[in-house]
């Protein structure tokens, strides 16, 4: 008997025909095709189980991607949120009016504990001129550091939209092959299916008329 374990789920099949086609059967020992026959579908019976195994790690490499889309998709909401918050608070600083007593500041309180020491020595905060100076200096650079963020932010956003698109590429690559894995399986097993139905009653009726 020839060696088939190497042969795909259409050859073996093939094979599997050629047992009932009179035309390329040298040996019509009942039990030699049997025991042909029934190697033949070990042999189908291992390729099912293969692309099962296939199936079953494509769905579990579909749901781990999913979960990091999620996760990542948490990360970009949280990130717009915090964004969006900035972006408001900038747009505020961005329409202050052009006279400093227009300009809303951080509060005495606020200026005192967030300031650098330097800029609320015992000396400036006893001098009103040199106290607003250094109260606009404070939120000037509050205002930079803000926009600093924002960028920083966007950069953050950009890289996680572009991560997201590339697990969505590779969630729809996963199930792409994953229905061609399903496909495969299906018609192996039809396939199957097909062959035993007039292969049973041909044995059953060879063995009776030997007897």
């Amino acid at each position: 008997m020839l060696d088939h374990d190497q042969d795909g789920p259409d050859t073996v099949v093939q094979h599997l025909h050629g047992l009932t086609d009179p035309s390329t059967i040298t040996n019509y020992d009942p039990q030699v095709i049997q025991t042909r026959a029934m190697a033949l579908f070990g042999q189908l019976k291992a390729h099912n189980r293969a692309a099962n195994a296939q199936t079953r790690s494509h769905k579990q490499a579909t749901a781990d991607a999913r979960t990091q889309m999620d996760q990542a998709h948490l990360v970009l909401q949280n990130l717009l949120y915090e964004k969006r918050h900035l972006e408001r608070e900038i747009e505020k600083c961005r329409q202050f009016a052009s006279m400093h007593q227009d300009i809303p500041l951080y509060s005495m309180e606020l200026f005192t504990i967030l300031a650098p020491d330097e800029s609320k020595t015992e000396e400036i905060l006893n001098d009103p001129h040199q106290l607003i100076i250094n109260r606009l200096n404070f939120e000037l650079s509050e205002r930079q550091r803000l926009d600093r963020r924002k960028k920083e932010l966007q950069q953050q956003k950009d890289v996680l939209i572009k991560e997201t698109k590339d697990k969505v590429a590779a969630i729809d690559n996963v199930r792409q092959q994953l229905d061609i894995f399903l496909k495969a399986a299906t018609e192996a097993q039809k396939k199957v299916d097909d062959l035993i139905q007039p292969l049973q009653p041909s044995g059953s009726s060879t063995q009776g008329s030997q007897a």
